[in-house]
């Protein structure tokens, strides 16, 4: 069995793969905590400087909320399968949101029942 830090590893590694992959680019930091049976995932530097620019007007900011909304939902069913393998536990629902202002995505999966790791 894994620990809880192992996993959390685990995860992080792949999420970062997988936005490489997927998304084109992958963050500059990935911190994942799980909390019962929630995956918590902190995504940091995922704006491109192009985006960044785009951001400073308030339509700007609403259409790169929205692309990035989109692009995450198009692959959804990737990362809860992503996030099944490496858990063993299904995928009740997904959440996430980005700020423009700092440059992060969280992500949140809710598990149907909690995480088994070791301490």
């Amino acid at each position: 069995m894994r620990t809880k830090g192992e996993l959390e590893d685990q995860i992080s590694r792949a999420l970062t793969q997988w936005e490489k992959e997927y998304l084109g680019r992958g963050p500059l930091s990935v911190k994942t905590d799980i909390l019962r049976n929630m995956v918590i995932v902190q995504l940091r530097g995922i704006l491109t400087p192009a985006e960044k620019a785009l951001c400073e007007t308030k339509e700007g900011m609403l259409s790169i909320k929205r692309i990035r909304a989109d692009l995450i939902e198009s692959g959804s069913e990737q990362l809860k399968e992503l996030i099944y393998r490496l858990t063993n536990k299904q995928v009740a629902s997904m959440h996430t949101d980005i700020s423009t202002k700092t440059g992060e995505r969280i992500l949140v999966f809710l598990l149907q029942e909690p995480v088994d790791t070791q301490g």
